[in-house]
């Protein structure tokens, strides 16, 4: 049986799955409105880990088959908490140019995002972008990409999510 390693920050691919250790005042805007044609609807927000666990397949070592559970807080630009992440990763490649494929739930106000993808090298901390894959409400319809940047690495790890939705 696998033990759980729990970690309040953890500076590995799984923060990329929505996350930012720290509290910080959040870029939170929303521009524009997905309606017909092509307007794009932009959503900026920062994440911050309320919960990870990284079930390893070996101990002290970042392996395939890893798995990790997330939970995040999704802060707007006054640092007013306004969703959640909720996500899964499993490793498909381990060491030092790790990737994971991860499921992600954004909860926001009128609706849920579902997000797909894979997170690359989490030692450069670098951006990504991921698909969004459905949703629920106001998101029923939902189609476009969620990137991510990171925007401090000290003292803890703090990502910026920009969800655009076309």
């Amino acid at each position: 049986m696998m033990r759980p390693i729990r970690a309040a920050c953890l500076g590995a691919a799984t923060l990329a799955t929505l996350l930012a250790c720290t509290p910080v005042a959040a870029a939170a805007t929303d521009t524009g409105s997905a309606q017909a044609g092509n307007t794009t609807r932009i959503i900026t927000v920062l994440a911050e880990v309320q919960q990870l666990t990284r079930f390893p397949v070996a101990p002290g070592s970042v392996s395939q088959g890893d798995q990790v559970v997330v939970r995040s807080d999704l802060f707007d630009a006054a640092h007013n908490k306004v969703g959640e992440t909720h996500g899964t990763c499993t490793t498909t490649r381990g060491g030092a140019d790790e990737a994971e494929q991860c499921v992600v739930t954004y909860v926001l106000p009128g609706g849920q995002l579902t997000v797909q993808g894979l997170y690359f090298n989490y030692l450069d901390q670098g951006p990504f972008d991921n698909a969004i894959t459905g949703g629920t409400g106001e998101y029923k319809k939902a189609r476009g990409w969620v990137h991510s940047d990171t925007i401090a690495t000290t003292p803890k790890v703090v990502r910026r999510f920009t969800i655009h939705l076309v």
